[in-house]
């Protein structure tokens, strides 16, 4: 027989005893009864594990089997109970969106600009109310929709899966079934924790960008990145010298280094951030240089989502810059693109932070607004005109 199921630590540490002391029980008989177990320890704290019973059926079985019956019945009960729940758990923490498990949750409607998102929880404890989870998704879900204009898409699927820990641990954007995110949430998460947060507001931006090759996920990460930080500015949820302390201190780890090839061929975590988070910084800029600061790469992306590019779209990456370009009006993206997706390009940040009127040291952040650059810096970060109240 075979079985794979997740086991709590002390459950694995009980099977074990419960072996060795049904071995000893069983004298001899026992080398014709073994039970192997292979286990790993993942990030979840739960042991998930393959249990092998090989059974040798012979005469002299029969003498003990009698002595440890009962503990092997236990034992059994005791793999039921242990698999069942921790399974269960385990069909919402896969590779990909469990959406038929979803769909069999009860779910919770939030209503987002020009839409809906559908808010599942998973099976487990979570030490906040329902209540605080909905807010701090209905929050997040406020401020992209403030940068884009409207939710990206008009019905999502949210599912909160609760892990060991504090904190939001890990998210990750889906659309091949229909726009959807998975956000793994500490069970022992505070108020503070869900405020801090950026997580949430990074997975709903990536359902504004069409799906692209893998060779182009530094776009769909580096836009994510960059208008996370910008859009909860927008909403008046972070500070400019918060962001902008960031992007000085963060941003290095985009350059490129030895041996890189540009970035669609240095696949590595600072390029895919970072990196891509330069580009949009530096497009962003040379947008608005080019039309007297009156568009910016925010009118670019909403003239994505105009087009029908959602996550749920597979597009070229030519296809996304040449509609965004197209929307500004101007042709920088794709003249970027080209510039830097099979070149090592460096921009000099600290040129580019002191044109910005952008200064740090022990003391915090100081901007000047004397700057040649500092009105597109103020421009960046501005609560779009005409927008509602949140």
């Amino acid at each position: 027989m075979e079985m794979t199921c997740q086991w709590p630590a002390a459950t694995v540490i009980a099977g074990r005893l419960l072996q060795r002391w049904t071995a000893l029980l069983m004298g001899e008989a026992g080398a014709a009864y073994r039970c192997s177990v292979r286990a790993s320890f993942p990030f979840n704290a739960q042991v998930p594990f393959r249990v092998k019973w090989h059974t040798r059926w012979s005469a002299n079985l029969a003498e003990p089997l009698h002595k440890c019956s009962f503990l092997c019945l236990w034992l059994l009960a005791v793999i039921a109970a242990a698999c069942q729940p921790a399974s269960a758990q385990s069909v919402f923490t896969g590779e990909y969106m469990p959406y038929n498990a979803f769909d069999q949750l009860k779910t919770v409607p939030v209503k987002v600009q020009g839409g809906v998102l559908n808010v599942g929880f998973a099976p487990g404890d979570l030490a906040l109310p329902q209540q605080s989870f909905i807010a701090w998704i209905t929050k997040s879900a406020n401020a992209v929709s403030l940068y884009y204009g409207g939710f990206p898409v008009k019905s999502g699927r949210l599912l909160i899966v609760p892990v060991p820990g504090k904190g939001v641990r890990g998210g990750q954007a889906f659309g091949y079934r229909g726009a959807a995110i998975r956000l793994l949430v500490g069970r022992d998460s505070t108020e503070e924790d869900l405020i801090r947060d950026w997580k949430a507001v990074h997975e709903m931006v990536h359902l504004a960008l069409p799906d692209v090759d893998q060779s182009h996920f530094w776009l769909s990460e580096g836009l994510a990145v960059y208008i996370e930080s910008i859009a909860r500015v927008q909403a008046g949820d972070l500070t400019e010298e918060k962001i902008w302390g960031d992007f000085v201190r963060d941003m290095p780890q985009g350059l490129p280094g030895a041996g890189d090839r540009g970035l669609d061929f240095t696949p590595s975590w600072g390029r895919r951030y970072w990196g891509g988070a330069i580009f949009c910084l530096l497009a962003d800029i040379e947008i608005r240089k080019r039309t007297g600061n009156q568009i910016g790469l925010q009118q670019a992306l909403r003239g994505i989502l105009a087009a029908g590019g959602t996550q749920e779209e597979d597009w070229t990456i030519e296809q996304v810059l040449s509609v965004a370009d197209k929307a500004a009006g101007v042709n920088v993206l794709s003249e970027l693109y080209r510039t830097m997706h099979d070149n090592p390009s460096a921009p000099d940040l600290d040129a580019l932070w002191q044109d910005l009127g952008i200064s740090t040291s022990s003391g915090g952040v100081m901007f000047d607004n004397t700057a040649i650059l500092a009105p597109i810096r103020q421009a960046i970060t501005a609560r779009p005109a005409g927008a509602e109240p949140l």
